[in-house]
């Protein structure tokens, strides 16, 4: 099978609105690492130091999203490259090994995505016992 020059160029897009969605998860995850290690400072607290090592794990899985993505994106280039210069097979294949990566970067996100929403479960489940709390206490005086 042929690949065009405009094959490689449909992915344009797609990467780049997904690099600006890494980006956006990095800034935040960076904001709220900077508070937190604020915090953590003015009182030092087990829970805050947990919560900056899961955020660290994502910062890492973030950056290698990136990598993937951005990668990704150069081989379409070099792909487009390659079938400019009637090199189909090279840019076949280069264009398959852009598209092996931004695979990557895609579970990558998952992974991501995961470790975020356990944390956040994890965050509102403690909120939820610590309202129960609150309320049987409350209870107990009303009593």
């Amino acid at each position: 099978m042929e690949i065009s020059l405009t094959t490689p160029a449909l992915l344009f897009p797609a990467i780049s609105l997904l690099l600006l969605a890494y980006t956006n998860r990095f800034l935040t995850i960076a904001g709220l690492i900077r508070n937190l290690y604020k915090q953590y400072k003015a009182a030092p607290n087990q829970n805050i130091k947990a919560q900056i090592t899961n955020l660290k794990k994502r910062v890492s899985l973030i950056k290698n999203m990136q990598l993937f993505g951005i990668v990704s994106l150069l081989l379409c280039v070099v792909s487009m490259f390659a079938l400019y210069e009637s090199w189909i097979d090279i840019g076949s294949v280069i264009f398959g090994i852009s598209l092996v990566l931004l695979m990557i970067s895609l579970v990558l996100s998952i992974i991501e995505i995961q470790i975020s929403v356990k944390a956040l479960n994890i965050q509102i489940s403690d909120m939820e016992s610590g309202h129960r709390a609150a309320e049987d206490t409350k209870n107990q005086f009303v009593n």
